[in-house]
């Protein structure tokens, strides 16, 4: 099915003839520019990797007409130095960087408000829930990830929130000119929250059925259905605040994927604050069953398992990701608006088994001022039996108008 993009074409060009003016009054520009170094040395590849790439991301959304609203969007990506494998450039003797050189149509959307504490959106559109795990737009990548998608989002119950989604296109960070860039089938979000005295307590429902792709007929098996939960909150110990999140999750196979499994997924975190200073402990259990681990292929990867990016598919005997984290934060810390620090250290593991995986270490500076955000990354992970040791330094700066 393929209609999303087709009916916001059609409603775009029927409200821009009737209402034109109506839209243009309230019209804001969007504007985000990055430019970023990323070297990435990997023991398995002889040549380390050196990507420069400059990502403009522009466009502009318009003001109410009917309680319609238009979004329109562009994205290019450019290669200043490309010494790296960006999955599309054939560059196959260097470590994979995926930010391939390119453009598209980034995002296209109408938003309606029309029936009562209910949003709509149509089009392309940037779709992320709760922490990213399920589904997000893998914002860390220069071409983030999007989704052709109808979504209803309601609030018309005080602290319930109702959020559903169709889509049957997803976007990939590969860009279009990969064999990988399309994700197409149909695909079902359903997200329930609701505002408690103590915290955010979140059911879900995701059923992802994919079409076989060209040169990837084994996307059909991340199809699944994905049931669990999620809450996360924080309350005031003395001087202190604590910070908590669990999650569970069971995921079975769905649609034509010629794989039996049934896998679960549990997650929990603490952290306490202090003013300027945090720290914390994780725990993330992905099962595997030797054959498949639990999938997340909608997730920003990124943001799990560690910086260097090694866990992004789950190995078949899953992940035990066990790590603690620290950060502080300067604000203001003249002559710039403010300075975050993170640190990092993870030790993983299979899920099923006794096999090691290895640990990684993570650290990260960023600072603001005014419009400008700088950002130095690293990542480390040393191999123990399993895949291969890898750093990664990243340097970028980042403008958003």
């Amino acid at each position: 099915m393929r209609t999303i993009p087709i009916l916001a074409t059609a409603l775009l060009l029927g409200a821009s003839a009737a209402a034109a003016a109506d839209f243009i009054d309230d019209t804001k520009l969007l504007l985000d520019t990055r430019l970023r170094f990323e070297d990435v040395e990997q023991d398995s590849i002889a040549s380390a990797a050196n990507a420069l790439t400059f990502r403009v991301r522009a466009g502009f959304e318009t003001g109410a007409a009917w309680q319609t609203k238009l979004l329109a969007e562009g994205e290019q990506v450019w290669s200043l130095a490309d010494d790296y494998d960006s999955t599309t450039n054939g560059n196959t003797q260097y470590p994979v960087v995926a930010d391939p050189e390119g453009g598209e149509l980034n995002r296209l959307q109408l938003t309606n408000t029309a029936l009562p504490a209910t949003e709509l959106t149509v089009g392309r559109q940037r779709i992320t829930l709760d922490d990213h795990r399920f589904v997000g737009d893998v914002g860390w990548r220069q071409n983030e990830q999007t989704f052709d998608a109808v979504r209803a989002v309601n609030r018309g119950l005080a602290n319930l929130t109702l959020d559903v989604t169709y889509l049957d296109q997803v976007n990939r960070v590969f860009g279009p000119d990969s064999r990988v860039g399309r994700y197409r089938g149909d695909v079902w979000l359903a997200n329930v929250a609701y505002v408690l005295p103590a915290g955010r307590l979140t059911v879900f429902r995701y059923q992802l059925e994919f079409e076989p792709t060209a040169g990837v007929p084994g996307v059909v098996r991340e199809s699944s259905r994905t049931t669990g939960a999620r809450f996360a909150g924080k309350r005031p110990l003395g001087a202190l605040q604590l910070s908590y999140a669990a999650s569970y999750a069971t995921q079975s196979e769905w649609g034509d994927n010629p794989l039996s499994f049934d896998l679960d997924y549990r997650f929990g975190e603490l952290a306490l604050s202090r003013g300027a200073y945090t720290v914390g402990a994780g725990i993330e259990l992905l099962e595997g069953d030797g054959v498949k681990g639990f999938s997340t292929p909608l997730a920003t990867l990124h943001k799990f398992q560690g910086w260097a990016d090694r866990f992004l598919a789950t190995p078949p005997n899953g992940i035990d990701d066990r790590y603690v984290t620290a950060g502080f934060k300067w604000q203001p810390a003249a002559p710039l608006d403010a300075i975050m620090v993170q640190l990092a250290f993870h030790r993983y593991a299979a899920e099923r088994g006794a096999l090691d995986y290895g640990d990684e270490v993570n650290a990260q500076v960023q600072a603001r001022w005014r419009k400008f955000n700088g950002t130095v990354k690293y990542a480390d992970y040393r191999a123990d039996g399993f895949l291969t040791d890898t750093r990664k330094v990243w340097v970028q700066v980042e403008y958003v108008w």
